[in-house]
Order: structure tokens, then sequence, then C-alpha cells
């Protein structure tokens, strides 16, 4: 017996052996691939730790309320001394209440090991502790205007969530068990997935939050059945197969953000949006957006509507015979949604629109909610200069914003995973999605931000042109359904509800539970999260509309389909892609447009 176990210890030294010359190869291919990438980096200006030097010259310009700050300093030490008291109690084994708990939604301390009464329960409070003080002094600064405190306590909150005792092997008692198992490891296995993941990025770390290899589309993901039936530059538009022995006379249209890709709304049957559409009888297209790369850096704000959604309009109509169309805008789509409603009323055209669907969408950018952290005057002349010369917004680098969102959910529990637990990325279809990055054009990106976050012009009538044509969001009086999410960090449903306050003609507003995915992409068999409706219409004041408001359970789905059949018309036999000879059917859903991944368009 002990002659067996000595053999497992020496094929395990042998083998963590092999594993370590590894490393050390690979290491040393690294170092030198990301000195080349550091030194180009230097050399055409672009500093990525722009955002991190900003938040220290921010912190040597502000100065602290002494009032607030010494009173969060008593409250921590008094804290402090009753956590020790309990310690003690804990160690003469006298049971004794905690301090402090985490958050109700603080994932971070769910293993049953952060409980267990002595050292690391004491190193959890400590933390808690020290974090809420930390956020506490933070709130205290003064002199300093409404950005730099909102920057302010954006970027100490990343700080005390790296801090986290979660985030390190002697503090993580999982961790530690898992390294005391494995004989450590699990340290040398997620050292060769940090190689990895510097490989791919070549350099830069980046990550990875899913399995890619465990997804393809139309083959596990984007499977509703469809096709493509017209493309330009900017757009694939999909046609999607009837289900349904009649179908609604009126069709309907999906502009799903161009900062992702369409598939958000059709994972996989048993959470598809459009396969839920489908199958309610509407004839569903849907714009599919191109991964644009620096052919087309002059594509700008006005061409997304011409040659998107107006485009699609016209084609609809050619097809379905039918002159008016039923509108769903999804986040950033959704915005354009309005820029489109507003020209069809300036040009005189806005019958072609019967009603309009809002999901999770700003129109006012007054509160932009944790984005507009990382928006003002220099970080968007910083981003203009590097997508001035690229042509193009990376979309890694949009997708580190959103992850900075929530950064304990999207960046250190797949540290945790991935690199101190030695784990491999999950199969997680969202999270495919998620990490399915695109790009945006140059001046696309830079009129978005500078029109609508940084001087909010798009609400005010006379402020913009679109289509040469001035736009008056508020003169729009298409009915209107608005869809926000009570937990959104992208698009914060106060503002979207400032938003839906503009519009002239009838509104309803829907708030759903959950967040800016989950919120929306809630089909009714999962009976999840609930929302809350009104009688009354928006009117500006958003907490006396919730409080009043009714609360609902299951899924918004059905209760959208009530509304919206208002417009649909009467049945009609279905209609086939590819039936009409001037728009034959280019190839299948879901079309080469959405299975071009990132790093296949780099090199296209």
């Amino acid at each position: 017996m002990p002659q067996k176990s000595s053999e497992a210890q020496a094929v395990s030294s042998e083998n963590m052996a092999q594993a370590m010359a590894e490393v050390m190869s690979r290491s040393q291919q690294l170092l030198s691939k990301f000195m080349l990438n550091q030194a180009g980096a230097l050399d055409d200006g672009f500093d990525p730790a722009q955002l991190g030097e900003q938040f220290l010259k921010n912190m040597a310009q502000v100065s602290f309320d002494h009032q607030t700050l010494m009173k969060a300093q008593v409250e921590f030490w008094q804290d402090s001394i009753a956590l020790w008291q309990s310690a003690a109690l804990g160690a003469l084994g006298q049971s004794d209440q905690g301090v402090i708990e985490p958050d109700a939604d603080d994932r971070r301390f769910r293993s049953d090991a952060w409980n267990d009464g002595a050292v690391f329960d004491f190193i959890k409070q400590s933390y808690l502790l020290a974090s809420r003080y930390v956020m506490a002094a933070a709130e205290s600064v003064s002199g300093a205007d409404d950005k730099k405190r909102e920057q302010f306590n954006f970027y100490t909150r990343q700080f005390v969530d790296a801090m986290a005792p979660t985030n390190f092997v002697l503090t993580n008692p999982d961790v530690l068990k898992r390294t005391m198992d494995s004989q450590g490891e699990n340290l040398v296995r997620g050292f060769q997935n940090i190689l990895t993941d510097l490989e791919r990025g070549e350099g830069q770390l980046k990550t990875r939050m899913v399995d890619t290899d465990a997804f393809d589309l139309g083959r596990n993901l984007a499977l509703t059945p469809g096709k493509v039936i017209l493309q330009n530059d900017l757009i694939q538009l999909i046609q999607y197969e009837p289900t349904t022995k009649a179908v609604n006379r009126t069709p309907l249209l999906v502009i799903p953000p161009w900062i992702n890709k369409y598939y958000i709304l059709d994972l996989q049957p048993k959470n598809s949006f459009i396969r839920w559409l489908v199958a309610q009888g509407h004839t569903v297209f849907v714009i599919s957006w191109v991964n644009p790369g620096s052919e087309l850096a002059d594509k700008g704000f006005e061409d997304y509507l011409l040659e998107g959604p107006v485009a699609a309009l016209d084609v609809i109509r050619t097809i379905t015979g039918s002159a008016q169309s039923n509108v769903i805008g999804y986040c950033l789509g959704g915005t354009l949604l309005a820029g489109l409603l507003a020209y069809l009323k300036a040009t005189g055209a806005a019958d072609q629109v019967a009603s309009a669907t809002f999901l999770t969408t700003m129109i006012d950018f007054g509160e932009p909610g944790d984005l507009g952290v990382f928006i003002d005057d220099d970080q968007v002349a910083s981003l203009e200069k590097k997508m001035n010369r690229d042509g193009y917004l990376d979309g890694t680098d949009m997708a580190t914003t959103f992850n900075m969102l929530r950064a304990n959910d999207l960046i250190w529990s797949f540290v945790i995973n991935n690199y101190l637990m030695g784990d491999e990325p999950l199969a997680f279809d969202l999270l495919y999605w998620n990490s399915d990055s695109t790009r945006m054009p140059a001046k696309m990106h830079s009129e978005y931000l500078r029109t609508m976050y940084l001087e909010n012009r798009f609400k005010k009538p006379g402020d913009m042109v679109l289509g040469g044509v001035t736009i008056d969001i508020p003169s729009v009086d298409t009915p209107c359904y608005f869809l926000s999410t009570q937990e959104d960090h992208i698009a914060p449903w106060r503002s979207t509800f400032a938003g839906a306050s503009l519009l002239k003609g009838p509104v309803r507003f829907v708030l759903s539970g959950s967040g800016h995915i989950a919120g929306v992409v809630n089909p009714p068999e999962s009976n999840k999260y609930g929302y809350r409706t009104h009688r009354r219409r928006p009117n500006g004041d958003a907490d006396a509309w919730f409080e009043s408001a009714n609360q609902k359970e299951g899924s918004w789905w059905p209760d959208w389909q009530k509304w919206v059949s208002k417009f649909s018309g009467t049945k009609v036999k279905p209609r086939k892609p590819g039936a009409k000879k001037a728009f034959p059917v280019l190839e299948a859903a879901p079309g080469a447009f959405a299975a071009k991944r990132l790093d296949e368009a780099e090199s296209g």
C-alpha cells in the first residue's frame, strides 16, 4: 500500500515537472511578444491604463468632508472591536451573532466554509467592514462635481472588489482546500490558463468566460428557421419561416443593438424570443448587423438608420404587401427606433409603423447610470484618438466596460474559477453570446457618445439631423410599449422612464424584474421575475409610478402580445422567405454577419 502511494506521488511529481517546464517555455515566448506589443502601444500614443491614471489624478484634487469621514471612522472602529469580541467568544466555544453579513445578492461568500465561526468567518467580516468604511469614505469626498464624484466612487468600488479575500489563494477557503487536496496542481493549471488567455490577447489578459468550442451558431444556438433575404453594407435582413396556419397581416421587424449580436433573442428554443414571436403568428424580420472593420469607419448613426430599419421597412412592404409594420428595438436598437419614428414623422411617413416597442432603451441620456462614469470629454477624446487610428471601436474594449459594471460576476468569478481553482470555463449559452464581441465604426460611436451621452441632444427638438431632416423626438405619436428592467445597469429604468415620458402618443410602460438581459429574455414557461404595470402613461415621476404600479407574476411577453395584437391586423396566409423573386434567399439564418466572430473579422 505505501509503495502504491509512493508511485502515485512520483507520477504526480513527474506531471507537475512537465507542466512547469511547459509554463516556463510559454512564459518566455509570451514575455517577448508582450514587450513588443507594449512598445507599439506607446509609439502610437494609446495608453491602456488611461482610465486608472485619470482616477489617480482625480484623487489628488479632492478633499473629504471631515464630519462624515470621522463618523465613518468611529463606526468602523466600533464594529471592529465588536468583531474581535465575537471572534474571542467563538474561540471559547460560545456562539455569537456576526457583526456584518454580505448583501443578499453578494454571491462571493455563498460557500459554507465562510461561515465556520472562526478564521474565514473573521476574514469575511473584516473585509466587509473595511469595504463599507472605504466606500463611506469615498462618499465623503467634497470639492468635486457630480461627474468626478461618480468616477471616484466607481473606481473605489473596483478597488474594493479587487481586494476581496475570495480573490486570493490563502484567504479563500475553497481554493485553499482545492490546493491542499491537489497538491497545488490547481494553481499550475490556473497559471497555464493565464498563459493561454495572455496568448489569446497577444499580451493582454483576456479572461475566458466560457468554453467557446461548445457552441456553434446554427448547430446549438440561433436555431429558429429563417433565411437571409437582403444584404447591404451594414445589415443582413432575416425573414423567419412561419409555423402557424395563418399569420398577422402586419409584419414585425426587430432591431437589435449593434453593440452585440442579434441572437441574444434566439439562443436556444427554450428561451428564444424570436421563436416565440413566430409561434404567436407574427411574420418576423430581424436585422443582423455587420461586424465592421476599418473599411466602414465613416458610417455614422444616419447610415445605421437609412441602411438599417428604413431599408428593411421598404423590403418588408414589398414582401408582405402590408403598408405598416410593428417594430421592436432593443437597447441601442431602441434608440435607433426612436430616431426612425421621428424621421418618418418629419418626412410624412409615420404611418409606416403601426406600433413601436422599446426594450431597455435610453432616449433621455441625462442620467446614464454607471456607464456615465466612462464618458467625459477627456475619455471620449482619448477613445476617439484610438478609433480614428483603427477605424472602429474594438469589441473587447466595450465588453471590458460592461464587465466592469458587474466586476464580481463578470470578472472576479472567472479569475477564481479559471486561475485559482484551475478549472476550465463552463459551457453556457448566454456567456458565449456575451463573449462574441462586435466592433463599432469610429464615426458612429463618436456621434453616439458625444451627441447623446455628453450633450444629450437626441431628445431635444431640432438639435439633430438624420437623413437630411430635422428630427423631433417629443413629436412622436406612434403607440409605444416600453419594457424596462428593475436591475438594469446599462439602461437604468428611471432613465428609460424619462425617455418614455417625452413621447406625445399613447405609451404603456412596463417594468420587469431582473436585469438588462434576463429581464428581457424571460420566457413564460420560466415563470420568473414578474413585472409592474400601470393604467397611466409615464409622467416623469418614476418613483411615484413605481409605488402605485400593479405587480404581476411571470413573464412580460404575454402582456406585450395582448397589447400588440391591437395593431397586428387580420389573419392572412403565411409568407415564406424567398417567395418574392425580387428578394430571393441569399443563405440560411443566422447568416454570415452573425457567424463571423471578432478574430475572423480582424482578418476580413
